[in-house]
C-alpha cells in the first residue's frame, strides 16, 4: 500500500470497542432506560454477519417492550455516539475534502453516489449547494440507484447492480479532474462498487465512506476511506439512523469546508447565496448592514445594483466600484471576496 493510501498514527482500523466505549462514556444504565423493563444484555455471541451494521445490538434487543418515553432515551443515547465516531475519523474527511477543493479548483466536480438513504443523503447535500453558495448545480452532484423516483419511493432492487453504477458514472462522462464519493453504509452495494470502479479507469480520485470495518482492498482502492464506526443499529440494520446521521454530518463537512476553501464565505457569512426568497433577501440585507454598517435600505439598494449578489455588494461598497468591475476583480482572485477587500474582522 502506498504512502499516500496509508492511514495516518493513530487512525488504525482497530476499533472494535469504538461503539462499547461511546455506551460507558454516555453512561447508559437501567435508570435511563427504565429500571423495570430495561433490556438484558444478551450474552455476545459471533455475529452471524460480520458488518458492523448488520449486527445486534445487545441495549435494544427488548426495546419492543420498553415505554415511549424509554424507546426515546435508548434512542438518544445512541445517537449521542455519532458525533464521537465521526470524530475519530477527522484526518480523512480532511483529506476528502482537500480532494474536493483540488478538483473544483480545475474546473472539476464532486459526485456522491450511492443507493437508499447514501444516495438520497448525497443528493441532499448536493442540491443545496447552488442556492446556499451560487455554486453551479453541476459542480456538486449526487447519483442515487434508480434515479430520481428512488428519492421517493424505495428503489432497493436497484443497488444490486454494479453495471448501472458503471453507467452512471459513464453518463456524467466523469473525468480526472473529478472526485467521486461512493456512500455505502454497509460498505458493499454493488451499485456504488461498480460506479467507483468505473471512475478509476475514467481516471477519476474517488473515495469511500461506509460504517463498518473497511478492508485492507478497499483502503488500497481508494484515495480516501472515511468509516465512522457507530455501532450496530436500535433497529438492526436500520442504517436510516446512527450510519444516516454520520452520513449526513461527514457530507455536510466536506461540502461546508470545499465551500470556505474556494472563497465561498465571508468569515463565517454565507456571502455567495443567492437572493431567491424574502427569506434569502433579509439574511442578504442583515449581511451588508453587518460588513458595511450600512441601513437597510442601502443594503437593499446595493442588493438591487449587485443583481442579488451579496459577495459583489460587498466590493461595490467598500472600492466604489460598479457592479461589472467588482465582477472582474473577483473573478481575478478566483472568487476570493478577502483578497479583494482584506479579512473581515469582528467586533
Amino acid at each position: 500500500m502506498s504512502d499516500a493510501k496509508k492511514r495516518p498514527p493513530g487512525q488504525d482500523r482497530q476499533r472494535s470497542n469504538v461503539h462499547a466505549e461511546g455506551r460507558a462514556a454516555m453512561k447508559l444504565d437501567r435508570s435511563q432506560i427504565g429500571a423495570k423493563t430495561a433490556p438484558k444484555l444478551m450474552k455476545p455471541a459471533k455475529p452471524l454477519d460480520a458488518r458492523l451494521t448488520e449486527q445486534r445490538n445487545p441495549l435494544s434487543t427488548r426495546i419492543d417492550q420498553l415505554s415511549t418515553m424509554e424507546i426515546v432515551d435508548l434512542i438518544n443515547a445512541e445517537d449521542r455516539m455519532v458525533a464521537a465516531a465521526v470524530g475519530e475519523e477527522r484526518q480523512q474527511i480532511a483529506r476528502a475534502i482537500d480532494l474536493v477543493v483540488q478538483c473544483l479548483r480545475q474546473g472539476g466536480r464532486l459526485i456522491y453516489i450511492g443507493a437508499g438513504t447514501s444516495g438520497r443523503l448525497g443528493v441532499l447535500d448536493a442540491s443545496e449547494m447552488p442556492p446556499t453558495y451560487s455554486i453551479d448545480a453541476e459542480a456538486v452532484q449526487g447519483i442515487i440507484a434508480g434515479g430520481t423516483k428512488a428519492l421517493r419511493r424505495s428503489q432497493e432492487g436497484a443497488e444490486d447492480h454494479a453495471e448501472e453504477g458503471a453507467a452512471a458514472i459513464d453518463g456524467k462522462n466523469v473525468g480526472a479532474n473529478d472526485f467521486v464519493l461512493g456512500i455505502s453504509a454497509s460498505g458493499t452495494t454493488p451499485f456504488v462498487h461498480g460506479a467507483l470502479k468505473r471512475a478509476r479507469e475514467r481516471g477519476a480520485r474517488t473515495g469511500f465512506l461506509l460504517c463498518t470495518y473497511p478492508s485492507e482492498q478497499l483502503i488500497r482502492l481508494h484515495d480516501v476511506v472515511i468509516a465512522p464506526l457507530v455501532g450496530p443499529e436500535v433497529i438492526t440494520g436500520s442504517t436510516r439512523m446512527k450510519a444516516g446521521t454520520a452520513t449526513k454530518i461527514i457530507l455536510n463537512t466536506i461540502s461546508t469546508a470545499a465551500m470556505v476553501k474556494t472563497g465561498k464565505v465571508y468569515g463565517n457569512l454565507m456571502v455567495d447565496l443567492q437572493v431567491t426568497c424574502q427569506k434569502l433577501q433579509d439574511r442578504g440585507e442583515r449581511i451588508l448592514m453587518e460588513t458595511l454598517g450600512v441601513s437597510r435600505r442601502q443594503a437593499s439598494r446595493l442588493l438591487d445594483e449587485s443583481g442579488g449578489h451579496v459577495k459583489i455588494a460587498i466590493v461595490m461598497s467598500k472600492l466604489s466600484l460598479g457592479a461589472e468591475e467588482a465582477r472582474r476583480r473577483l473573478e481575478d482572485v478566483g472568487g476570493s471576496i478577502a483578497d479583494v477587500v482584506g479579512n473581515l474582522r469582528s467586533g
